[in-house]
């Protein structure tokens, strides 16, 4: 009986998959397999910024008096109203503008977030991408190529500055100059992705930062080194963005990103 209960008896182990303990694990300490598990995950995802009125309405049962139709419809009882219309305001998907560093100091982050780039082009659709380091370079045709690794190598050949320095200020200054007007007029949320090094004026880049936050609807600012410990932004430029940014939120993790998802569903819808 001894030996029947020993036969009987089984030992279970509890083992987390790959993918659960790559969540918190740093981008920049995984290994290139793990990259790509992380990035393979990032595909699966589905973000939405939300929805935002529009000035153009549509019939419903419960919205407000639509006096015109409704004179109109009355015609039909020799201007009788005997039925009344009603309207509210359509609903369209709120854009969504990338601002993406791909200078040196985010070279372990450029190429995940570059994903998360393709994730939200493919599966919002209103989406603008930029890359900066000393340059502005607006990437969103390649973003709409649909294999990312096909997108991530048309990026690679039209950024000139990839792995250069850092000038945040003048890349926002080019973008607010050229680009603001186009894509920010309908109410965008920006996320702006950088860690924030600064090798230009840091004065500019408060300047231009801050424009760049009275034109958005909410922005942003997605920062791989605001997840690692006693992480504090100390240097010029990146106290200067964290006072002119409505969001300052850490972009190091799969778990960040997760958070980063929810939040834009939220801020989308004020």
């Amino acid at each position: 009986q001894g030996q029947a209960a020993g036969r009987g008896t089984r030992s279970i182990r509890v083992v987390a998959s790959p993918l659960e303990l790559l969540r918190s694990t740093d981008f920049a300490a995984m290994t290139a397999p793990e990259r790509a598990a992380a990035a393979r995950f990032l595909a699966t995802l589905r973000w939405s910024p939300g929805l935002r009125r529009s000035r153009r309405f549509e019939r419903s049962g419960h919205g407000a008096l639509d006096m015109r139709a409704t004179l109109a419809r009355s015609r039909r009882w020799l201007g009788e109203p005997l039925e009344l219309v009603r309207r509210t305001p359509r609903h369209k998907r709120r854009p969504l503008v990338l601002l993406l560093d791909v200078s040196g100091s985010m070279d372990t982050y450029t190429r995940l977030l570059l994903h998360l780039a393709h994730t939200l082009t493919r599966g919002w659709g209103r989406v603008e991408a930029f890359t900066f380091g000393t340059r502005l370079t607006r990437v969103t045709r390649q973003m709409r190529h649909r294999r990312a690794d096909a997108a991530l190598a048309g990026i690679a050949h039209a950024v000139a500055d990839w792995s250069g320095g850092t000038r945040v200020g003048e890349a926002l200054h080019q973008f607010n100059r050229r680009w603001s007007r186009r894509v920010l007029g309908r109410g965008a949320v920006v996320l702006l992705c950088t860690d924030g090094w600064e090798r230009g004026d840091v004065a500019q880049l408060g300047s231009e930062a801050r424009a760049l936050q009275r034109a958005s609807y909410r922005l942003v600012w997605l920062n791989p080194l605001a997840g690692t410990r006693d992480y504090a932004p100390e240097a010029a430029g990146a106290r200067a963005l964290a006072a002119a940014t409505d969001d300052h939120l850490p972009a190091n993790t799969i778990d960040g990103l997760l958070a980063i998802a929810a939040l834009l569903g939220q801020a989308g819808r004020g």
